[in-house]
């Protein structure tokens, strides 16, 4: 560590060279390591692994600047901390991303690779890509335990994985069957429910006719997807439907295949819908596929995994979908068989990962049968043993358990965790799975003969076990015994289902207990989007240079609006963490984090907030400059005159009322991260040291420290609080801001280092300061604690309300007479002796005439004869401040123009009331405002003459 002295503190604060310094210093010194051996109590958070596609987004810079925060003030608090690092292999993502760039690259397919050498480009990806990622978030100042770095897809990840899944297989938890699932036709893979999004497209509903085979008419039904009728295998009606009652039973000719289907009645039909009558089509539809169970229909599937028509469609083979759905249509409407089409709205699902349109396909896929999860899922939060932050979320996830269905974690892909069951090649039916130990023995003797299954597991099956995977499940390690169940886990409300409920379910099945007993889920951030309308007519985006100079105020196109959405690229509102940081530095980025990490669903994040905390970081530098300078200089404080301790006896006002600020203060900020209400911790730390110490204290504290006022072993009592309260300021603002907070302790320690030593009695808050002051690094020094509850002082508190009353009247008073701030005014106070309010600012003259340009202040029980002046009244008493000699002439002046005006604003009123006409003529109520005003403006004319008088008299 290179040396480090007060003369190095420059005039401006340098962000770039202090944050990468003291980082190298945690790291290096082993600060972030994590002992399982520790008799401290535990506080372990898992990091949301972030996935190995590329770099991270302000989404990956909130959550990780809230885990850190978390993480380093329980690290101060006294407990042995774990945050556990790592990254997703993101099977679909990962997969995808790789496949664009090798085509971009080499112009192959994933197809034109072996599988083996297909993995070999995907794990160089992701080594390169995790490199970044891990240097990204270490230039956020995450304190992660890097020496226990873990990968979703790692050695000890993969074992956690077979072993769950062979415990699942074990207990008939996981099954194998031909199921219709949502399938990905761009990816070409199954997704789970929750991996699909929904919208709402502007479709058709088509009335179609198909002929009853004994000719005696048409039934009339009506679809969303006419192309899916070529694999129709029935006609359903509801059983309440008392119209086709006569009609069940009865077969029909299913058009352009000419094959008999049956009408049956089911209770899923609903009679309202277009006809009352519905094609079944049991392979491509979730009801209908229920409907093809219950009646043992035939399941005719006819689609390729592409999404284009197979075999089955008969002459309609190789045509897409929407292709398809054109060419039925044109083929039923030349047979006549097209009744209507009526407009519709169509909800349709979307891929999550490819945002390619889902189809429900018949495939093969592996599930964890799901009913009894549910039950202990809904339990876990209904009982407490886990708490969703904010509580609001809870309806959300009962919602979600209330319609769960068996999870399909079977995933077409070649990148992820491969499913460990094993097939005969000459009778696939006979399967072996994994042993827990390896591979199979009967599969390692004979190799030849078996054959691993192809698919591999949803990423969110590994994701799930992550909180104690991580920490050596299934054995029973030291970390896992120290360590589990974590403390919380932070992530955004998005991934609730997808994954907090996983690892929920995960967690108690495998250990016994949840992982976590709280669950803080933030808001998404949205990004302010800049748009015009178009001359031409439409509206689009402004370019990213067109919105930045539209921030910056150096360029206004014509009818722009702004709204906040979701950030993305094409929106031009993404705001990229490094370059924020280059640009503002770490701490204004982890602060103006904090500050916006309300509860709230969404977090609308402004440019404005990383100035307005770079703005704040240079407010901490320079107060904490004055404080050094103000222990060197003229009346220097030595360490062993710190050592000494405070001399309570000496403390003032002001001092008593720094001190119950700051013990309030730090009891509040401890609360609110312990609610979780981080918004209301960085406000409130910023309100300490911006506007309670700098603005009051530090300008209160300045006559003393300059000589002015006091004495000398006052102003010593002084420099010793000024280093009390910065470093409690540090210790208190560095899991939000360690940077600056940082640098600034190790300069307060080097200044005092002579000072820790051991006395017998020494006043808490010398011994707190000595305490913190003996640790390595701010980082490892204790978090301020409340020091001496009855400090927090509510008279006291009162008290200095009472002065600071005095000095905003005093300064309303002075504004209206347009009393620059540098030019000294009288004060007159007026009151009886025997209020106890006179009294205080008596006492207290010397507050005001700090914060405040005086002459002088006076005391009266008689209203004194000052001349001209202007008033204020304060809890009874009255405030007179007589104008300056030197602004007199001036204010003359002024006042004989308000004369002037006032004389020509009157006789014109009077001459409107006097004239008959008008007077007869003009509404009543205009000749009552007239009468009025002309009563108002002699008034001010009289007040106004008086002051003219005064000032002429003086």
């Amino acid at each position: 560590m290179t040396d480090t002295s007060t003369e190095e503190l420059a005039k401006a604060y340098e962000a770039k060279a202090v944050d990468s310094k003291w980082y190298n210093f945690w790291e290096s010194s082993g600060f972030f390591k994590a002992d399982s051996s520790s008799k401290k109590p535990s506080y372990t958070i898992v990091m949301p692994p972030p996935n190995v596609t590329g770099a991270l987004h302000m989404g990956h810079a909130l959550v990780n600047t809230i885990q850190d925060i978390l993480i380093r003030w329980k690290r101060m608090s006294g407990y042995e901390v774990l945050w556990m690092p790592g990254t997703d292999h993101a099977g679909i993502s990962t997969q995808t991303v790789v496949e664009r760039h090798l085509m971009q690259k080499e112009g192959k397919k994933r197809k034109d690779y072996s599988r083996d050498d297909f993995l070999v480009h995907v794990w160089r990806w992701k080594e390169e890509k995790q490199d970044n990622i891990l240097n990204q978030l270490k230039r956020i100042g995450c304190s992660c335990d890097w020496s226990r770095l873990r990968f979703t897809m790692d050695e000890g990840n993969n074992r956690s994985v077979r072993c769950m899944f062979k415990k699942l297989y074990d207990d008939q938890l996981i099954y194998r069957g031909d199921y219709l699932v949502n399938w990905d036709p761009v990816t070409q893979t199954a997704l789970a429910d929750d991996e699909v999004e929904y919208e709402d497209r502007q479709s058709f509903l088509w009335h179609l006719k198909y002929p009853l085979k004994d000719g005696s008419g048409f039934i009339h039904i009506a679809t969303t997807r006419p192309e899916t009728m070529l694999g129709d295998t029935a006609i359903a009606v509801s059983p309440k439907d008392k119209r086709y009652t006569n009609l069940i039973g009865k077969t029909v000719l299913l058009p352009l295949t000419n094959r008999e289907i049956p009408i049956i009645s089911d209770h899923h039909v609903d009679p309202e819908f277009g006809t009352g009558m519905v094609k079944v089509t049991p392979a491509h539809d979730p009801n209908d596929y229920q409907i093809g169970l219950t009646h043992g229909l035939p399941f005719i599937n006819i689609m390729t995994p592409d999404a284009k028509i197979n075999e089955n469609g008969g002459g309609f083979a190789g045509l897409s979908m929407e292709e398809a759905r054109i060419a039925v249509i044109e083929a039923m409407q030349a047979l006549g068989l097209v009744e209507k089409i009526e407009p519709h709205t169509n909800r349709v699902g979307i891929s999550y990962r490819s945002k390619a349109t889902i189809e429900p396909y018949m495939s093969k896929q592996w599930f964890v049968r799901m009913d009894g999860f549910a039950t202990k899922l809904r339990a876990a939060i209904k009982e407490g043993k886990t708490q969703l932050i904010p509580k609001n979320w809870e309806n959300t996830y009962f919602h979600w358990i209330d319609n769960l269905r068996d999870w399909c974690i079977s995933r077409q892909l070649w990148w992820g965790h491969r499913i460990p069951i094993w097939y005969r090649k000459d009778d696939p039916s006979q399967m072996i799975c994994y042993d827990g130990q390896g591979i199979p023995s009967e599969v390692a003797q004979e190799p030849e003969a078996w054959i691993q299954d192809d698919d591999v597991l949803d990423t969110w099956f590994s994701s799930g076990l992550w909180p104690f995977s991580t920490l050596g499940w299934p054995e029973e390690t030291p970390e896992f015994l120290k360590f589990y169940p974590n403390s919380v886990l932070v992530t955004g409300h998005d991934i609730l289902f997808f994954w907090v409920a996983r690892m929920i379910m995960m967690g108690e099945y495998a250990a016994n207990q949840v992982p976590f007993p709280q669950v803080f889920l933030h808001g998404l951030i949205y990004g302010k989007s800049y748009w015009r309308n178009n001359e031409g007519g439409g509206i689009s985006y402004l370019s990213e240079q067109e919105r930045r100079e539209y921030e910056l105020g150096k360029a206004v196109p014509k009818d722009v609006f702004s709204k906040w959405e979701k950030m993305s690229k094409s929106k031009g509102n993404i705001i990229d963490p490094l370059e924020i940081i280059d640009e503002y530095g770490t701490d204004a980025m982890r602060m103006a984090l904090c500050a916006s990490a309300t509860q709230a669903r969404e977090i609308d994040l402004d440019r404005r907030r990383f100035e307005e905390f770079k703005n704040f970081a240079n407010k901490i530098w320079n107060g904490s400059r004055f404080v050094f300078m103000n222990l060197d200089g003229e009346f220097p404080l030595t360490a062993e005159e710190f050592n000494e301790g405070l001399d309570e006896n000496l403390l003032g006002l002001e001092d008593k009322w720094i001190l119950s600020k700051l013990n309030q203060t730090i009891q509040s900020v401890n609360q609110k991260l312990t609610d979780y209400v981080f918004d209301q911790a960085a406000a409130e730390s910023y309100e300490f040291f911006w506007k309670e110490f700098c603005a009051y204290y530090l300008e209160l504290a300045k006559p003393v420290l300059f000589g002015k006022a006091g004495t000398p072993q006052e102003r010593k009592n002084k420099q010793k609080l000024l280093v009390i309260l910065l470093c409690q300021s540090m210790r208190l603002i560095h899991p939000m801001a360690p940077f600056i907070t940082e640098e600034l302790f190790q300069l307060l320690k080097k200044r005092l280092n002579s000072a820790i030593q051991e006395k017998t009695y020494i006043d808490p808050y010398t011994q707190e300061t000595l305490n913190a002051l003996n640790a390595a690094a701010c980082m490892t020094a204790p978090y301020p604690q409340v020091v001496r509850q009855k400090d927090i002082d509510h008279a006291v508190e009162e008290s200095f309300a009472l002065i600071n009353a005095v000095i905003y009247t005093v300064r309303n008073i002075r504004g209206e007479m347009k009393i620059q701030p540098g030019v000294a005014t009288d004060i007159h106070i007026i009151g009886s002796a025997s209020d106890q309010h006179f009294n205080l600012i008596s006492s207290q003259r010397h507050l005001i005439s700090a914060l405040v340009k005086t002459a002088s202040i006076q005391m009266h029980e008689m209203e004194p004869v000052i001349g001209f002046s202007s008033t204020g009244i304060l809890n009874g008493l009255k405030i007179a401040i007589p104008l300056p000699n030197e602004m007199l002439k001036q204010e003359l002046a002024r006042l004989l123009k308000e004369k002037e005006r006032l004389n020509v604003s009157i006789e014109k009123i009077k001459g409107q009331l006097s004239n008959e006409e008008f007077v007869n003529n003009a509404p009543a109520q205009l000749v009552e405002k007239q009468k009025s005003n002309l009563l108002q403006a002699e008034k001010e004319l009289n007040e106004v003459v008086l002051k003219i008088d005064q000032i002429e008299a003086k």
